[in-house]
């Protein structure tokens, strides 16, 4: 019988059965959610943070839904854990001795004060967890106390805080870096700078959900009231890739070697394969837990096993990071490569969304035309590409409802294979509007 794949991971010293986790979220609250998770097949859980006192408020969160598709983004305004701190410690120590061979994490985050970040640190550690999540991210509520955000947004506090932090701590530390930045690569060179253990990214981002047009008031709606929030959910999960990428990509953490935990919109197994080709080792989920509860864990770590049994794929770190160094910056695109769009009109259902869409909005190269197909006579005209025309935009691809109705295929076109890079080095005069022109002419590159 074929060995089945090992899904186990190591991140930075900490065993995790498998690369799922909770976020720190309302999911993790509390001992009994953790230990649910656990026994439900979560490989491990970010405790949801702990720290200063809070007061939280009622109607904490407002969705994003779409044509029916609910909750596929979520804003909240709650704030860290509102439980006693003792409770918190009490129940982290009595979910790691049940459950010694799963992942257990402390979020934290206090006052910018180096004793209160120790003391939390000391105390914390007694309790046998497994390492530490700096939340440096929360974008609302704390950060208008100076924490959250208010820390990770400035790389000089990210590195203070965390050096802080590694003066005391003999357990793993992780920084978790916020999204709503310039440039996310500068925070996290800082946590490196202070020897962080691992980085875990992306946190909520700062967002407004919407506006009731018939009273005037935001959502969520707080007796009137209403402000920015965090949002996360299945609509983030291009944002995180994306800042993932250029975390994972960078020299200088590629060079440190420090892991990553992916985090920002994971609603199923394929969601996280993308987060683990793009350089994450651990997967932390929220929204769909709060959406599906516990239990989609079941499909999730079927199907990567599923995935990489298929592949070859005997372990975790066999595809970590495979596609990073597909990575690449505009500029070293191959300005040669070219595709045109083909339509399958056996599976077209003549719906014309290819060719309104391409009329209204990019080339005006599909054309509604008579054809006759199986010997048939179709009322209604069909989409034909006139491909010498068709500049490989992938427009009329992607918004139409049939799979695989519409390919774009890649055709040779007699262009120089070149990147904008090379080409700006050797000809340089291009960068003028008439030498460009007469570029594109020589290279039969044509603007329709």
């Amino acid at each position: 019988m074929k060995k089945k794949p090992d899904l186990s991971i190591d991140f930075c010293g900490i065993k995790s059965p498998n690369p799922f986790w909770l976020a720190s979220a309302p999911p993790s609250n509390s001992g009994y959610q953790v230990q649910k998770a656990f026994e439900d097949g979560w490989g491990g859980a970010v405790w949801k943070t702990i720290g200063a006192p809070v007061l939280n408020v009622c109607n904490r969160y407002g969705t994003m839904d779409y044509k029916g598709s609910k909750i596929i983004g979520l804003n909240n305004v709650e704030l860290i854990s509102d439980r006693p701190i003792e409770v918190n410690l009490r129940e982290m120590a009595e979910v790691k001795r049940n459950f010694p061979n799963h992942a257990v994490i402390a979020s934290i985050m206090v006052e910018s004060k180096k004793e209160a970040w120790q003391e939390i640190v000391k105390r914390t550690e007694e309790t046998g967890i497994d390492g530490f999540e700096l939340n440096f991210g929360c974008p609302h509520g704390m950060s208008e106390r100076g924490m959250g955000s208010a820390m990770g947004q400035v790389p000089e506090y990210t590195c203070m805080v965390t050096e802080w932090v590694m003066e005391v701590a003999t357990k793993p530390v992780i920084v978790k870096l916020t999204p709503n930045v310039t440039d996310i690569v500068q925070p996290a060179r800082a946590a490196l700078k202070a020897k962080c253990d691992a980085l875990s990214l992306i946190n909520t981002i700062n967002s407004i959900m919407g506006v009731d047009l018939d009273t005037f008031e935001l959502r969520p709606n707080v007796g009137g009231k209403g402000g920015h929030g965090g949002y996360a959910g299945p609509a983030v999960k291009p944002i995180a890739l994306h800042l993932l990428s250029a975390v994972g990509s960078d020299p200088e953490v590629m060079a440190s070697k420090v892991p990553i935990s992916g985090i920002g919109g994971v609603e199923t197994w394929q969601d996280a394969v993308e987060f683990m080709l793009l350089g994450s080792t651990s997967v932390q989920v929220c929204t769909a837990v709060m959406h599906w509860g516990f239990r989609i864990v079941e499909d999730m770590v079927d199907g990567l096993s599923n995935w990489m049994e298929e592949k070859g794929f005997e372990k975790c770190t066999d595809f970590i990071g495979k596609s990073l160094p597909r990575i690449s910056n505009f500029g070293d695109f191959d300005l040669g490569f070219q595709t045109v769009a083909r339509i399958n009109h056996d599976k077209c259902v003549q719906c014309n969304l290819c060719f309104i869409a391409c009329n209204d909005a990019a080339h005006q190269c599909i054309d509604l035309k008579e054809l006759k197909l199986k010997d048939e006579v179709n009322e209604r005209l069909w989409p034909v590409v006139r491909e010498k025309d068709c500049v490989g935009c992938d427009l009329c691809s992607v918004v139409c409802p049939v799979d695989d109705c519409i390919s774009m295929v890649e055709v040779d076109g007699g262009r120089p294979h070149i990147t904008w890079n090379e080409l700006t080095k050797s000809r340089p005069e291009v960068l003028e509007w008439d030498k460009m022109e007469q570029y594109r002419k020589e290279a039969n590159i044509h603007i329709h």
